[in-house]
C-alpha cells in the first residue's frame, strides 16, 4: 500500500469533516473562478465595443466619458448636440473614411431600448476589429427604416416587417405618431448593439419636436463658430424663408408639413460623430492625437478617444472593484486552509497511538511528516478541482440568464489564464497548513503513545 492510499484512506475515515473542509475551498474557488471569468468579459465588451471608431467628436460641455458612454454603449444621456454644418465639415476632411453623425435619447414604445439615429455607413465599420455586422434583411434604406438588435428581436418578437413608435427623450408619455417598420435584424455581437434600435437620421429628424424654433438654431450656430447672426441667416437665406412661411401653421398642419418634407440643415444637430481614419494604424493614431489637440484649444467640440477613457474606467472602478472580489475569494480560501489545519490538527491526538503503530512496523520519521502533508494537499487539490469545475458551472448556468436580463454574451466555456495559478497555490497552501501537524506527527513517541 503506498503512501496516496493511506493518505486517501485516513481522509475516507474521516469523512464529514474531510468533505465539509474540501467544501470551503471548492467554494472559495469557485467564486473566484467565476469572478475571473466574468471579469474578463465585461473587461472585453468594454474594451472592444469602442476599438472600430479612432475618435468620437462630441459637444465641448460633458466629459469623454459621458460622451463615450451615451455614444458607444447607450448608458448615459446626451448633454447636448452639435451642428449639422460642423459633421459636414468633419466628413469633409481630408483623410476621414467615415464620418458617422449619432443622435441618441429616445427608446422604443415597447422594451424601453435605446433609440440609435445614424446613416447606413454605421454597419460599414467593424463593431470590433475583424467583425463585421450581419444583417438579415435590407438594413437602413429609407425614412422610415430601422435596424434592431438581436436582443431586442428576442425580447420584443420583432422581425423583419414589424412596426414601432418611439418615446421622446426623457417623457415617458410622449410618443411619437410616427411609425418606423424593422427593415433590417443584427446577427449577436455582444456589444451593446444588442439592444439597440437603429434608425434613419432622416426619420430621425422629421420627428416632431426633434428640432428647435429656427431662431434660436441661429444664435446657437453663430455662437459655435463664432460668427454673427446676421451671417448665419444669410447662408440659411432660402430654408430661412421657407420657414417663415409656416410659422403660423396649426399643430396639425406644422406636423404635416414636417412630417412630409425634408428637414433644413440649419434644424439639423446631432448628439456625436464617430470618426474612422484612413491609413494604417501608427497613421490614425498620429491623426487622432492631431485631431484631440485641436479641439482642445478651442471651445467648439471635443475629440476622445474611447479606447483610452474606457481603459481609465476599467482600471480606476472596474480594476478595484475586480481586485475586491478577488481579496474577498482569497480570504474565503485562507480561512479554508486554516480549516484545513484545524482539521488534520485536532485529529492527531486521536492518531497518536496509528501513527506509532505504523513507526513500530517499520515506517519511518519522513514517512509519516509526509503522509499528512500529503493528507493536506489531497484536501486542497481535489477542493480546488471541484472548485473549479463548480466555478464553471456556475458560468454555464448563469450565461444564458445574464444574457437574457442584459443582452451581455458571455461564453460558458470561457477560460482565463489566472486559473492556470490557482491550483499551484493551493498546494503551496497546503504545505504550510500542513506542516505543523505532519511536524506533531514526526515527533511522536512511539513508546509512549503505544503505552496511551
Amino acid at each position: 500500500m503506498n503512501l496516496f492510499s493511506i493518505a486517501y484512506g485516513s481522509l475516507r475515515q474521516r469523512w464529514l469533516s474531510s468533505t465539509l473542509t474540501g467544501l470551503s475551498v471548492a467554494l472559495g474557488v469557485s467564486l473566484m473562478i467565476a469572478v475571473l471569468v466574468l471579469n474578463s468579459t465585461v473587461t472585453r465588451l468594454f474594451r472592444q465595443t469602442g476599438s472600430g471608431y479612432d475618435i468620437v467628436v462630441g459637444p465641448h460641455q460633458g466629459s469623454g466619458l459621458q460622451i463615450v458612454l451615451s455614444t458607444i454603449y447607450r448608458v448615459d444621456r446626451a448633454v447636448n448636440t452639435l451642428p449639422w454644418r460642423f459633421y459636414e465639415e468633419l466628413a469633409a476632411r481630408p483623410n476621414v473614411q467615415y464620418a458617422i453623425p449619432v443622435n441618441v435619447g429616445d427608446q422604443t414604445e415597447v422594451g424601453n431600448f435605446p433609440i440609435v439615429g445614424t446613416t447606413p455607413q454605421y454597419f460599414l465599420v467593424d463593431y470590433v476589429p475583424g467583425q463585421k455586422f450581419r444583417v438579415k434583411g435590407n438594413g437602413l434604406r429609407g425614412t422610415w427604416d430601422a435596424v434592431i438588435g438581436s436582443e431586442v428581436a428576442r425580447r420584443n418578437g420583432w422581425d423583419v416587417g414589424s412596426q414601432f413608435k418611439m418615446i421622446h427623450s426623457g417623457q415617458d408619455d410622449h410618443v411619437h405618431d410616427e411609425l418606423f417598420t424593422v427593415q433590417g435584424v443584427l446577427a449577436p455581437t455582444g456589444t451593446p448593439n444588442d439592444r439597440s434600435v437603429f434608425v434613419h437620421i432622416d426619420g430621425f429628424f422629421q420627428l416632431d419636436d426633434h428640432s428647435r424654433p429656427w431662431q434660436e438654431m441661429v444664435t446657437r450656430e453663430a455662437i459655435f463658430f463664432g460668427e454673427s447672426e446676421a451671417d448665419v441667416i444669410t447662408r440659411y437665406q432660402e430654408d430661412i424663408e421657407e420657414l417663415r412661411k409656416h410659422e403660423n401653421e396649426t399643430p396639425e398642419e406644422h406636423a404635416h408639413h414636417h412630417h412630409h418634407g425634408p428637414v433644413s440643415t440649419l434644424l439639423k444637430s446631432v448628439s456625436s460623430i464617430l470618426i474612422v481614419f484612413e491609413g494604417n494604424e501608427i497613421q490614425k493614431s498620429g491623426l487622432a492625437l492631431k485631431w484631440q489637440t485641436d479641439f482642445s484649444d478651442g471651445n467648439q467640440a471635443q475629440a476622445i478617444n474611447p479606447v483610452r477613457v474606457m481603459d481609465q474606467l476599467l482600471r480606476n472602478l472596474v480594476g478595484n472593484i475586480q481586485l475586491a472580489f478577488l481579496y474577498l475569494t482569497g480570504l474565503i480560501i485562507a480561512v479554508s486552509g486554516i480549516g484545513i489545519f484545524v482539521s488534520i490538527y485536532n485529529s492527531m491526538s486521536d492518531r497518536k497511538r496509528e501513527i506509532a503503530i505504523m513507526r513500530a512496523l517499520g515506517a519511518r520519521r519522513g514517512t509519516v511528516f509526509s503522509l499528512i502533508l500529503l493528507e493536506s494537499m489531497l484536501l486542497c487539490l481535489l477542493g480546488g478541482i471541484s472548485g473549479i469545475l463548480l466555478g464553471h458551472g456556475l458560468v454555464f448556468v448563469a450565461a444564458p440568464i445574464i444574457e437574457a436580463r442584459s443582452g451581455l454574451l458571455i461564453d460558458p466555456l470561457a477560460f482565463n489564464s489566472l486559473e492556470l495559478v490557482i491550483v499551484p497555490v493551493l498546494l503551496v497552501m497546503a504545505t504550510f497548513v500542513g506542516f505543523l501537524p505532519a511536524r506533531t506527527a514526526y515527533s511522536t513517541d512511539v513508546a509512549e503513545a503505544l503505552q496511551s
